[in-house]
């Protein structure tokens, strides 16, 4: 039997990633709900429905045109244009539960839904907010803030009660990914940044104010994740942590990474890149590098997202200051049977080189 997977919000890092990795499984049909196609592959085969997932009528119709759908990755959210303060706010939460509730009510009365992958984050932890203890793990108390991950898994567990279909809740840290115009890819930023200062002649310096950890995640890797959950009991109403497995140093890796792009190490130069970015000369300078390397997103915005927003906040003091690190435990994912892990540095690179593959940005190895 063919299973039929539904992503929601398949344009985005999370999306693209997992678009990819179920329309190479054997056994499974794949379409992707977004408002842009996702960008992956020519061989990628998958069928794509455009839809307003603020519009419950449009999600209605939408669904109505599929065939039952057994499966489903909910990985869609609306941000604010300020980033980091729309996840405080009170009508953007309530938002996010609507549009939730707008494909998830369809899809349920079907009645062939079987299991539902659900995307939370490390925020479930209160890290935005407050010193949290480490290793963060899935067993604690709810932290008490405005979050929408809090009405999505309501939501998502009662409409399970009712229609019988399995839940598994993910919590991934910082992701890696090729999607352009993602609010949080930090991969489209540190590629632009790599061309700009190709580009310029300027040093590739590292923007990290200090030597922050960091965990990162393979979207491979998350949705190696969501394919374990869809048949495992062991997953089934669980939540779980998802990293690589590994730390992550961007100043202690810059000079490795550095030299995989072709650049000599410019050291370290704390900054913004969102500064960086809106300046008349990289804006030249990037038309210049589209035109020259015939880029499939030729505005640099379209390209970020709010993605060097999001690197700049992971770059800044405000986090380095932090009294002990953010850590997440992956023990409960393991020990339920998903050990899969990446080496982050090899993941960054790969996902670099991917977004040149899919030409999103230019070749980092100079001519």
């Amino acid at each position: 039997m063919t299973n039929h997977m539904l992503i929601v919000g398949a344009s985005g890092v999370i999306g693209t990633g997992a678009v990819e990795h179920f329309a190479r499984l054997q056994g499974w049909r794949v379409t992707a709900l977004s408002r842009r196609r996702p960008v992956v592959a020519d061989d990628v085969r998958f069928d794509h429905v455009a839809a307003d997932l603020t519009d419950a009528a449009a999600c209605t119709v939408a669904i109505s045109t599929l065939p039952p759908v057994s499966h489903m990755i909910y990985a869609a959210v609306l941000e604010s244009d300020d980033l980091v303060s729309g996840w405080r706010d009170e009508k953007l939460i309530a938002l996010n539960g609507t549009m939730l509730t707008n494909v998830l009510d369809p899809v349920a009365d079907c009645g062939h839904l079987r299991h539902l992958s659900l995307l939370q984050g490390a925020k479930a932890y209160g890290g935005h907010r407050h010193p949290v203890t480490t290793p963060a793990r899935e067993d604690r108390p709810r932290d008490d803030h405005p979050n929408f991950y809090w009405l999505h898994e309501d939501l998502a567990r009662a409409r399970a009660t009712r229609a019988g279909f399995a839940l598994t809740v993910f919590r991934p840290q910082v992701l890696l990914g090729s999607a352009p115009g993602a609010a949080m890819n930090p991969v489209a930023a540190i590629g632009a940044y790599a061309a700009i200062a190709r580009e310029l002649g300027r040093p590739f310096a590292c923007p990290a104010a200090a030597p922050t950890l960091w965990e990162l995640v393979d979207t491979e890797l998350l949705a190696e994740a969501f394919a374990w959950s869809t048949d495992s009991p062991a997953a089934h109403g669980q939540t779980f942590n998802v990293t690589n497995g590994d730390g992550f140093v961007l100043q202690h890796a810059w000079p490795d990474l550095a030299a995989r792009l072709g650049h000599s190490d410019g050291g370290v130069e704390p900054r913004r890149l969102a500064d960086l970015f809106a300046e008349p000369e990289v804006l030249i300078g990037w038309d210049r590098i589209v035109a020259r390397h015939g880029l499939r997103v030729p505005n640099l915005a379209a390209l970020l997202g709010k993605s060097h927003h999001y690197l700049d906040l992971l770059c800044s003091a405000r986090i380095a200051d932090k009294a002990a690190p953010f850590l997440l435990s992956t023990i409960k994912i393991r020990q339920a049977g998903f050990a899969p892990c990446r080496d982050s540095l090899d993941s960054l690179v790969h996902w670099l080189q991917r977004m040149v593959e899919l030409r999103l940005l230019p070749s980092f190895v100079p001519n």
